[in-house]
C-alpha cells in the first residue's frame, strides 16, 4: 500500500508519542472513570495534528480526510491560525461584549465582504447559531407567524430547537415531546414545500448540502422556490452553512452557487480554524430586529476565537485555497469514480468542492475502521454513505495515499 502501510495503528502498545506521558489505554481508562460516556469514541487517544495528519498516544500517524469533523478546513494547526492565537492570547483573551472588540468587528466586515453585505452576531457553535437564527425569524416577522419548515435527512444542532429542527427521528429519541411549530418536508421537494406553507409560517430553514443527511445537494430548483415562497408568504430564508461555508465546496459559501440570495446564514466549523466560533449573518434589514435585550451569548465574538477567524480568511485568500479545493474536489470524485468501477459496493459519488459522498450499497462501518487500522480517518453517516471532507490545503499525494488505502479496506 506504498506508504500508507506506514500509517498501520498499533492498537494503544506502543510507547508513548514524544509530549505526552500517557498511552492510549491510560487515557482511556482516565476517560472510563471521569468522563461521561455520551460519545461513541473511536479507540485512539488523538495528541498531535499538524496540516492533513494526526499522530495518537502511541505515536501513530493518521491521514485525515475528515478533520475535526469539518472543523480544520485548513488543516490541523495551521501556522498562521496558531500565530494569530499565540498573539492575541498574550494581549486580550477575553471581554465581554459591553464593550466594542475590533477583533469581531474586523472578521464580521470579512464575511460580510464575500457574502451579502449582512451583519453578524457571534456565538460559540453552528447549534447556536442556528438558535439565534429561528429566534431572529420569529422576532422580525408578524406575532402569528412562529413555524418553520425544515426538511428531512437535515441536521441543524443538539440543543432543543435546533435538534427539533433535524428532521431525523433517532436524534429525537428519549427527547420527546419536541417544540412545537417545525413541518418537515423531503429535500428538494417543492410540491412538498409549497404545501407546507401558512400564514404561521415564520422561516425555512435547510443545508444548501445535508453533511449528516449523506451529502445531499440541494436542487436549483428547490433554492429558487424556498425565496420565492418566502418573499410572496412573507417569512425567512435561512441558510444553514454551519459545513458548507468558509470555501468547502469551493465558493466561500454554498449559496453562491445558486442564484439565490437568503435572509439569514449560519456558520461555524472551519469558521475558526479548530478555535470554537459560530456566527449567524443576517441582511442588514432583518438584522435590525435583534435589538439589546433579544439575544445574547456571553463567550461569543470574544477575541481569541475572532482572531483565530480572521486568520482562517485571510489564510484561504493568501493560499489560493477555494482554488484548491475546486480542484482538489474534483480529483478527488474522479479517483472515486475509477474506484467504484473496481468495486460494486461504491453505488455513486456524490458532492461539491471537498464536500464528497461515495454512496454503498452495504453499510460501511467496518470499511471506516478497516482504513482508520490501516491509518485513514474518513466516516460514514446514514450508515452507507462514506465521507470525504478534507482540508483545503490537501495535495493529490495525499488524496492518492487516501484512496489507496480505501482501496484496500474495501478488497479485505
Amino acid at each position: 500500500m506504498a506508504d500508507a502501510i506506514l500509517y498501520r495503528i498499533q492498537r494503544g502498545h506502543g510507547p508513548p508519542y514524544e509530549g505526552t506521558a500517557m498511552n492510549t489505554n491510560e487515557i482511556i481508562e482516565m476517560f472510563g472513570r471521569y468522563v461521561i460516556a455520551n460519545y461513541g469514541r473511536l479507540p485512539r487517544a488523538i495528541v498531535k495534528g499538524e496540516g492533513n495528519y494526526l499522530w495518537d498516544a502511541d505515536g501513530n500517524k493518521i491521514l485525515d480526510m475528515f478533520p475535526g469533523w469539518a472543523v480544520s478546513g485548513i488543516g490541523h494547526c495551521h501556522p498562521k491560525v496558531v500565530a494569530a492565537i499565540q498573539k492575541q492570547a498574550a494581549e486580550l483573551l477575553h471581554i465581554d461584549n459591553t464593550f466594542y472588540i475590533e477583533q469581531q468587528g474586523k472578521l464580521a466586515k470579512l464575511l460580510s465582504d464575500r457574502a451579502f453585505g449582512g451583519k453578524c452576531f457571534f456565538c460559540n457553535s453552528g447549534a447556536e447559531a442556528n438558535e439565534a437564527a429561528m429566534k431572529l425569524a420569529r422576532r422580525h416577522t408578524p406575532k402569528e407567524k412562529y413555524k418553520y419548515i425544515t426538511t428531512e435527512g437535515s441536521f441543524h444542532g443538539r440543543t432543543f430547537a435546533a435538534v427539533t429542527a433535524t428532521a431525523q427521528p433517532k436524534y429525537h429519541e428519549g427527547f420527546l415531546p419536541m417544540l412545537p411549530g417545525f413541518d418537515y418536508i423531503p429535500f428538494n421537494d417543492v410540491d412538498a414545500l409549497r404545501n407546507a406553507f401558512t400564514d404561521e409560517t415564520a422561516a425555512v430553514m435547510i443545508e444548501p448540502i445535508q453533511g449528516e443527511g449523506g451529502i445531499n445537494v440541494a436542487t436549483p430548483e428547490f433554492m429558487r422556490a424556498i425565496r420565492e415562497l418566502c418573499d410572496e408568504n412573507g417569512a425567512i430564508m435561512i441558510l444553514d452553512e454551519v459545513q458548507t461555508g468558509i470555501g468547502r465546496t469551493g465558493k466561500w459559501f454554498g449559496f453562491l452557487d445558486y442564484d439565490v440570495e437568503p435572509d439569514i446564514i449560519t456558520l461555524a466549523k472551519a469558521l475558526g480554524g479548530g478555535v470554537a466560533i459560530g456566527a449567524m449573518m443576517a441582511k442588514p434589514e432583518v438584522a435590525a430586529s435583534l435589538v439589546p435585550g433579544t439575544h445574547a451569548s456571553t463567550f461569543g465574538g470574544n477575541p481569541l476565537a475572532c482572531a483565530a477567524g480572521i486568520a482562517v480568511i485571510e489564510a484561504i485568500e493568501e493560499e489560493g485555497l477555494i482554488d484548491n479545493a475546486i480542484e482538489m474536489g474534483e480529483y478527488t470524485r474522479n479517483k472515486l469514480e475509477a474506484l467504484k468501477k473496481k468495486h460494486p459496493v461504491i453505488d455513486h459519488v456524490r458532492g461539491k468542492g471537498l464536500m464528497i459522498g461515495v454512496q454503498l450499497t452495504t453499510p460501511g462501518a467496518e470499511i471506516v475502521s478497516r482504513c482508520l487500522d490501516n491509518g485513514l480517518r474518513i466516516n460514514c453517516t446514514q450508515e452507507n454513505v462514506l465521507r470525504f471532507m478534507p482540508s483545503m490545503t490537501v495535495s493529490k499525494e495525499e488524496i492518492d495515499a487516501a484512496v489507496e488505502i480505501l482501496d484496500a479496506a474495501i478488497s479485505d
